[in-house]
């Protein structure tokens, strides 16, 4: 009944609410990556509960409050402790096994028996939690024991091998020796003890030894453990209790604490550098296996005599033409800062990467003590040439023949005869522009190598490469033209090169041939034929009749075997670039003419300043061969770059000697361009400065071969003067292309296409920037055009021209106008507008222009002798009767080259 009426006053109160404000507080949130939240909680208050009373209410309370804060009992050593339940942030739980807080509407007994059910859960908890406390600490001293263990039979271990190794010592070094091991490595022979006890600090109990430790009791704090922070502290090996775990049977080994540190392993007092060297050889664990063993093998080195001072050791570095001090120092092995103090006593102020020339490299190199090897960047050049054949490796070759001669002489023709072929028919204008080279198989088996050259004035650079390579001079001499400009210049290379000549005196199926007049002009020349008791063999010959080829053939035979000529085909292979062009899906072709050795498909080269790998080789007669002997030309495919005509050809053992080779020729052909042009600018502004601005024009020069480009750089180079002058922007070999029009626009230039067309997009770049293009496949067109451009450029002169003479009769003082002479025209004619010179007394004393011309009172265009007229002249007026005009004009005339 009074359960009900206290659930009746329960029920009957109306609307539960808070009877106080809801209190609120920040808490600040961490989470990773340093990011945080700040948080609103309720803050409540908390309600302790005394031991034993857990299941009792305060009077007049049947069940909690309905404001009461919700909360959860977790538990501890000391009891319950009931602790808030916030809204947002839930503290970890403990686990109470299905044991929930009894609720406010249960029965009281119900309540009881479940708050009894909760206590005895919480003492059940705390009882599995001291047992698994237990059982660890166990587990930890049992561990600790066993490594106490081990570590004292590794140390005994260690000093076994230690005594071993220094009785070996000692019997190698044949006297005894103490080995420098330092005291700590004899700990673990000292005899076992307890571990001694930790000293104790203020706040903490100091730890009991083995022998007085307590055994561990369930449910008590494990002995020698102090508060609960050093209850967590890991322990070092040999410091501390034994966590009240059981002594290993056995004697207990006793460790010797160092100096500097305690029982525990921890540092005490102030840390030196003595202290902090005896840490780390007689630390607690003592010296190591492996430095032990290295203190015994230094002892032996010492003892032998290894770490005495070794001698200085002298190189011989070598010194280029000029080295960086970085690397002087390495190959001196010397240390770079010691080099530049040597630089700064020498009174050279240099970095450690700032090149400094030879000589003082050798002073630099003699002040550390070593040999100094001078060499030069022209040293990748020896041994390119090769060695001097031995006379047993010779053997016979065929001769190189080099056809000489005036323009339209008949050289082309006369080879065309020998060769069976008709080459002349292709030139383009009926004359020769390139060299070529072809070899020829008499019909007595016999082989001769010609070399046919262009007989132009322009082309004097290709007849001197073709003296210079070759054997026998063949001078051919038109029998009904005589000696010419070109074919005295042959005669001088021929006598240049030291070779033999023989003359062929051609077209002599002409009916005005006379070949004693050419045997008779050669005699000017130093030419003695034999049929003048000389000994220079002369061969009459016609090339259209194919009259007497064999004579010439034979003639050639024999001067070949006077001069006996050998060479040695089993080696690299050395020649001449005869001739050198650009051809489109082939690239870079070079006629090559082969001196010595022999060339085959595969070998590395160098010409001039280009290298390569021969991928093919081809005949005169468009077949590919794969090696070519002496006295053999081919056209070689492989060239990285376009070689000069006359380079010379080298066969070298790698690809990385080419390239050395090569970029030290172009670098000294860059810096020998580069004075040229310094020296050579400084000497046209000279110029300019002395004689006025002269005037230029600029041309760009696309030829299909190298030597057509020689030669109309030669010829317009000629062409140049004073006044005016050519001014070659760029001149190469191949076709025309975008690179060459942007150069011709940038210089407003002139491009020239020798035997070449430009691309078409070169031609659509023309078109639209206006760069005129010019093409020629004759080099008299190129001469003449360049002249009349150079006309164009050059100031016309104006020369005077006499029309008549005028005598004063009379003078009159016009006003407003001034005096005016009445004149009788004695002489010509007399124009307005023309020149006038006032003679008094056969002497001029006015030069100047007519202002008026009139007849009475009208103005006329001229007036003729016999006539009078009256004249004024403009801006003078010192006239006298008696005085006479001369009247003349001034006439253009062009100039010319």
């Amino acid at each position: 009944m009074a359960n009900e009426n206290e659930r009746k006053l329960t029920l009957g109160k109306g609307k539960l609410e808070l009877s106080k404000r809801v209190e609120t507080d920040q808490v600040k949130q961490s989470f990773s990556h340093g990011r945080t939240k700040v948080v609103q909680v309720e803050r409540r208050k908390k309600r302790h509960i005394a031991p034993g009373t857990e299941g009792q209410r305060p009077e007049g309370a049947d069940a909690p409050a309905a404001d009461a804060p919700q909360v959860e009992r977790a538990a501890s050593p000391g009891g319950v402790r009931l602790q808030p339940k916030s809204s947002r942030i839930d503290p970890p739980r403990r686990d109470t096994r299905g044991v929930t807080p009894p609720s406010g509407n249960l029965a009281s007994e119900e309540r009881q028996r479940r708050l009894a059910a909760l206590q005895g859960a919480i003492i059940d908890q705390k009882r599995r939690e001291e047992e698994e406390a237990r059982r660890a600490a166990e587990e930890a001293a049992r561990r600790k024991a066993e490594e106490e263990e081990r570590r004292l039979r590794e140390a005994e271990e260690a000093k076994r091998r230690a005594e071993e190794e220094a009785q070996a010592a000692a019997a190698e070094a044949a006297r005894p020796a103490e080995p420098e091991a330092p005291a700590a490595a004899a700990e673990p022979e000292q005899a076992p003890e307890a571990p001694a006890a930790r000293p104790a600090q203020p706040g903490r109990p100091a730890a009991a030894t083995p022998a007085t430790a307590r055994p561990a009791v369930p449910g008590a704090r494990p002995a020698g453990r102090g508060d609960d922070e050093d209850e967590d502290r890991p322990r070092r090996p040999g410091g501390g209790g034994g966590g009240g775990a059981a002594a290993p049977k056995g004697p207990a080994p006793r460790k010797v604490a160092a100096p500097s540190k305690a029982a525990d392993g921890k540092r005490r007092g102030k840390l030196t550098i003595a202290a902090a060297l005896d840490d780390d050889e007689r630390g607690p664990r003592g010296r190591s296996v492996a430095a032990m063993r290295r203190a015994a093998q230094k002892e032996r080195r010492k003892q032998q005599g290894f770490n005495q001072p070794s001698e200085k050791q002298v190189r011989e570095v070598i010194v280029p033409e000029t080295i960086t001090v970085q690397e002087l120092a390495n190959r001196m092995a010397e240390r770079a800062p010691n080099v530049i103090k040597t630089l700064m006593k020498m009174g050279v102020m240099a970095t450690i990467n700032q090149p400094i020339d030879a000589d003082t490299a050798e002073l630099v190199v003699a002040e550390f003590g070593h040999s100094a090897k001078r060499v030069s960047e022209a040293d990748v050049l020896d041994g390119l040439g090769g060695a001097d054949d031995r006379p047993d490796e010779m053997v016979s070759r065929p001769p190189v023949v080099t056809v000489m001669g005036h323009v339209d002489h008949g050289k082309t023709s006369l080879l065309d005869a020998l060769r069976e072929t008709d080459v002349v028919s292709s030139e383009a204008g009926g004359i020769t522009q390139h060299i070529g080279a072809y070899q020829v198989t008499m019909h007595s088996g016999d082989k001769i190598t010609f070399i046919d050259t262009p007989g132009h004035e322009a082309f004097t650079a290709m007849r001197s490469r073709g003296a210079k390579v070759t054997d026998i001079v063949v001078l051919v001499v038109a029998a009904d033209d005589g000696i010419m400009p070109q074919t005295i210049e042959a005669i001088r290379h021929a006598r240049a090169a030291e070779v033999p000549v023989v003359v062929a005196i051609n077209k002599m199926d002409k009916p005005g041939a006379n070949p004693d007049r050419i045997r008779q002009e050669l005699l000017n020349h130093e030419l003695v034929v034999e049929e003048m008791g000389g000994d220079v063999l002369s061969i009459e010959v016609s090339a259209k009749k194919r009259l007497n080829l064999e004579k010439l053939e034979e003639a050639i035979l024999l001067q070949s075997e006077i001069l006996d000529l050998k060479a040695n085909p089993n080696r690299m292979a050395e020649g001449t670039v005869v001739e050198a062009k650009m051809e489109k899906g082939r690239g870079s072709v070079a006629t090559v003419l082969i001196r010595r050795g022999t060339l085959r498909v595969g070998d590395i080269f160098v010409a001039g300043t280009e290298w390569g790998r021969v991928r093919a080789m081809i005949d005169d007669h468009g077949n590919r061969v794969e090696e070519a002997g002496p006295a053999f030309p081919v056209e070689v495919l492989g060239f990285q770059g376009t070689p000069q005509a006359g380079d010379d050809f080298s066969v070298v053992e790698d690809e990385a000697k080419a390239r050395d080779v090569a970029s030290y020729r172009q670098r000294k052909e860059r810096e020998a361009l580069a004075v040229k042009s310094a020296r050579g600018s400084m000497e046209q502004m000279f110029a300019k400065i002395k004689a006025g601005e002269a005037k230029e024009l600029p041309v760009v020069i696309k030829a299909d071969v190298q030597g057509s480009v020689e030669a109309i750089v030669g010829t317009l180079e000629k062409l140049s003067t004073e006044e005016v002058k050519v001014r070659v922007l760029h001149s190469a070999v191949g076709g025309i292309n975008e690179s060459d029009i942007t150069l011709a626009k940038a210089s407003e230039a002139l491009v020239i296409g020798f035997n070449v067309r430009a691309n078409p997009q070169a031609r659509e770049l023309s078109r639209r920037d206006g760069v005129e293009i010019r093409y020629y496949s004759i080099i008299y067109d190129v001469a003449e055009d360049i002249r009349r451009a150079l006309t164009g450029l050059l100031e016309p002169t104006f020369r005077e021209k006499f029309i008549g003479y005028a005598q004063i009769r009379q003078v009159y003082n016009i006003t407003k106008v001034g005096k005016v002479a009445g004149c009788m025209v004695t002489e010509g004619i007399i124009k307005r507008g023309c020149k006038v010179r006032l003679l008094r007394d056969d002497v001029v004393i006015h030069e100047g222009e007519l202002g008026q011309l009139k007849r009475f009172k009208d103005d006329v265009r001229e007036v003729r002798e016999g006539f009078e007229c009256g004249m004024s002249f403009a801006n003078y007026d010192d006239i006298k009767e008696g005085d006479l005009i001369e009247c003349f004009e001034m006439e253009e005339v062009a100039a010319e080259l």
